[in-house]
Order: C-alpha cells, then structure tokens, then sequence
C-alpha cells in the first residue's frame, strides 16, 4: 500500500479542546457526534448518509461551533446549484436568487442556533452562502467550508473546490450517491472521495447510516438504491 501523502501543516490542524461549548437548540446522537469528532481533528472530512440521516446539520453545527468560540473568522457553505448564466436571468439580487435552493441551509442554522444572530452574521458576510459557480478564484484562509449536496459536483468542480482550502481552514463535504441529479452519474466526483483517504493524511470519510423522517422512509430509499445499484 503506497505512504500517504501529507504536510506539516495537516498535524498543526489539531483543534483546541473547547472549554465553553456553545448551546445549540438541537444536540446530535452518538453517530452524529462520532462524525463531528472527525471534522474538529482533520482539515478536510466526507461525510455520507442518506437524505434524512443528519449530513448538513453535524457540517452546520461543527461550523457554528468553531465561529462562536473564534476557533475560525468565517464560515462559507457553498451547494451545486444552477449556473452563473442561469443566476442571471432570475429576479433579484444574488440573495433573492440564490434563497430557493439555499432554503435547507437556512433551515439548519436557524434549527441550531438563535435566528437573530444568525441572521446578523449573514448580513455581515461572516457566514457567507456562495454559489457554486463563484466559487473558482477564491481563497478561504482561516474558515470553515461546508459544501452541501457534493454529489452533484463533477470530478473537475470537486478538485476546484478543495483548491479553495487556505491555512487555517477545515472543510467539510456532504452528500449522498443515491442523490444524484447530474444527467451521467459516472460525472460526480463525490465518490472518487474514499480514494483521497486511503492517500492523504489528514482527509477523512464518514457514512451516516441512521434515518431521522418518517420510519417509511428508510426502507422505500433502501429500495431505491437497490434499484440504482
């Protein structure tokens, strides 16, 4: 098995221990809890499951948790969405267009956390929500990057987008095979993820497999994926 590769800086990434740890209004389980152990410790960290198993809120949570505490300046969450040119022709400015798909972000921040200072830092551009397309050019130094629905992103977007990773910063990557929504499933870089694993120090998966909807659902997704499969 070839070494993995690694840097310096992956060993200073270790976080310290959080002696005031924020008071979120939704507390995770032990698996979600397991997840979020893996984000505070290492730069980049995958997180899979299946739509209801938790991905964005463990992601949201560790986010809010390392801005409140000063751990990290910024948080920025980015998702696949729709193109620069399509973004054009809808109405409104950037955040009146971007509100429809960025509707399950909002949604995680304001179930974590009180929506007033929430809604402050957004103003503030401290959370900052991305389009995908803008993303190419920019470099987040000491953030915290959350990519949302990451098996819609190609395998050229994905290398793009952890090229955004700067000193200082942790980001994590959620999303679900069984979600696919590009026209060639074989276009997703999501699952060439679990190979940066097994190469680079420092960069780690994680599969939710716990369901939190309605308990029909698991069983008819489970059908689903058998089908795809």
């Amino acid at each position: 098995m070839a070494s993995k590769h690694h840097t310096d800086e992956v060993f200073t990434q270790k976080r310290r221990p959080n002696k005031n740890p924020i008071k979120f209004q939704v507390q995770l389980n032990e698996e979600q809890k397991e997840a979020k152990a893996l984000v505070v410790n290492n730069p980049i960290t995958v997180i899979r499951g299946l739509a209801g198993s938790g991905k964005t809120l463990v992601a949201t949570q560790a986010a809010l948790d390392f801005f409140f505490t000063k751990q990290v300046e910024k948080i920025v969450i980015t998702r696949p969405t729709v193109s620069k040119e399509d973004i054009g022709f809808l109405p409104g400015d950037l955040k009146e267009k971007m509100d429809p798909w960025l509707a399950p972000i909002y949604h995680n921040l304001y179930m974590l956390y009180n929506k007033e200072k929430v809604d402050k830092h957004l103003e503030n551009e401290d959370i900052e929500i991305v389009p995908f397309a803008f993303m190419r050019g920019r470099t987040f130094t000491n953030s915290f990057i959350i990519v949302d629905e990451a098996q819609n992103v190609t395998h050229s977007q994905m290398e793009t987008v952890i090229g955004r990773l700067g000193k200082g910063s942790i980001m994590v990557i959620c999303g679900d095979m069984g979600q696919i929504d590009l026209k060639d499933r074989r276009e997703s870089g999501f699952s060439f993820l679990s190979r940066l694993e097994e190469q680079v120090e420092g960069f780690k998966t994680i599969t939710l497999e716990k369901n939190h909807r309605h308990s029909i659902v698991s069983p008819i997704l489970g059908v689903y994926q058998k089908f795809r499969d």
